[in-house]
């Protein structure tokens, strides 16, 4: 069997999808059962994750796990939204049948400052992999997706905001590409040890080349317009961050900002083929006009 985290959230509920249309016995932790649509293949653990009594009602009879942290922004830091809800985890992971976890992390590793929520998504990575079960952690450069976050500005303004120079080439992957791979490692369980498989995406792109590919697609001009890193903190305040997790999100788009992304070179990218003008065709555009 197994164990599913986060399985409403948008990686989550990909690597669901794939799992029940390959007829896997899946097992999920859900905080709002309400939220899943019924469906009498799926056994439902209600709960936290972060809480050990969850772990262990879930884990009996589960070999292979996805697990990924919701990143929740009320808590207080990003220690707290990564390592602290991963402990009770990783601390029942010895004791159980677990063999193999897939998780989803960043690009980052060896970057020498604190990169915020990249910094701690990479702990949890070192704690997982500490426990001795077999782990793929996916190192992700940035979500295209993330922008349909904004699908209000680019709908009434024809704006899009990021804490980026606007000229800036990274790397962006798309969550159905991660979402994929996830779930083909966790339907053929024939790998061993503890490694990171970084997805980088098919290109790297700036956000202004962004903006002109989401211009073409929506009929209509779309401008990506840059923040400082004061206001892009106060935003995240305002849209609910703890001051720990704001000032998180500052440094992880300083070091993306500064590099961070780039230390992995690119070996190959045929196996996150979504381009950001699929994408956009795909989600975008009917999310706009829809």
């Amino acid at each position: 069997m197994i164990l599913l985290t986060t399985p409403t959230g948008d990686i989550g509920h990909r690597v669901l999808a794939r799992l029940l249309a390959a007829d896997t016995p899946v097992r999920v932790i859900a905080r709002d059962p309400s939220k899943l649509a019924p469906d009498p293949r799926i056994d439902v653990v209600e709960g936290s994750m972060s809480d050990a009594a969850t772990i262990a009602r879930a884990l009996p009879g589960v070999t292979g796990v996805f697990w990924l942290p919701p990143g929740d922004p009320s808590l207080p830091s990003a220690d707290a939204a990564y390592s602290g809800v991963s402990q009770a985890f990783c601390t029942a992971l010895p004791r159980s049948a677990v063999t193999h976890v897939v998780g989803i992390s960043a690009l980052g590793r060896g970057w020498p400052k604190p990169a915020g929520q990249v910094t701690a998504t990479l702990a949890v990575d070192d704690m997982i992999a500490q426990t001795g079960v077999h782990y793929r952690a996916l190192a992700c450069a940035s979500l295209m997706d993330n922008i349909a976050r904004q699908s209000d500005p680019i709908r009434t303004l024809g704006r899009f905001f990021q804490p980026t120079p606007g000229n800036l080439k990274l790397p962006h992957v798309a969550k159905g590409d991660v979402a994929r791979i996830a779930a083909d490692l966790l339907l053929d369980l024939n790998w061993a040890g503890a490694e990171e498989r970084p997805l980088l995406g098919p290109e790297d792109l700036s956000f202004d080349e962004m903006a002109a590919i989401m211009s073409e697609v929506l009929g209509r001009e779309i401008a990506a317009v840059e923040l400082t890193m004061a206001q892009f903190g106060q935003m995240m305040r305002d849209l609910g961050a703890s001051d720990g997790m704001a000032q998180a999100y500052v440094e992880m788009f300083t070091a993306k900002n500064e590099g961070m992304d780039h230390l992995v070179a690119p070996s190959s990218r045929r196996d996150t083929p979504t381009t950001f003008r699929m994408w956009c065709e795909a989600e975008l555009r009917p999310l706009i006009e829809g």
